[in-house]
């Protein structure tokens, strides 16, 4: 299984919409990511910075940042663009990060 991490970036005084809105993750986003091998998905906030750092586990090529072409991801999108820093078409701006060191 591949693993998979990027960064994103919450606006200012967001985390606590940011972690409500996640706690009521819509169904059918949780069962598209599912169904397309995304597995483990773990999300960090540095408090500091508002910085997120997300991690997934990977059965597939496929990550959730590959999916932007799906009606329900773009919604998220939509959804999630009044609290985080965005590209033109609503989806995150998500840097992929390097793997430098893993242990199991």
């Amino acid at each position: 299984m591949k693993r998979f991490a990027f960064k994103m970036k919450l606006k200012p005084g967001s985390k606590e919409e940011y972690i409500r809105r996640h706690n009521a993750i819509w169904p059918e986003l949780k069962a598209l990511l599912t169904s397309e091998g995304v597995r483990d998905y773990t999300i960090f906030l540095d408090g500091e910075s508002d910085t997120l750092f997300a991690v997934q586990k990977l059965e597939s090529d496929k990550s959730a940042q590959d999916l932007g072409d799906n009606p329900v991801v773009q919604r998220w999108w939509k959804y999630m663009s009044d609290i985080m820093e965005t590209n033109p078409d609503s989806s995150p701006v998500s840097i992929p990060l390097e793997e430098t060191f893993h242990m199991d």
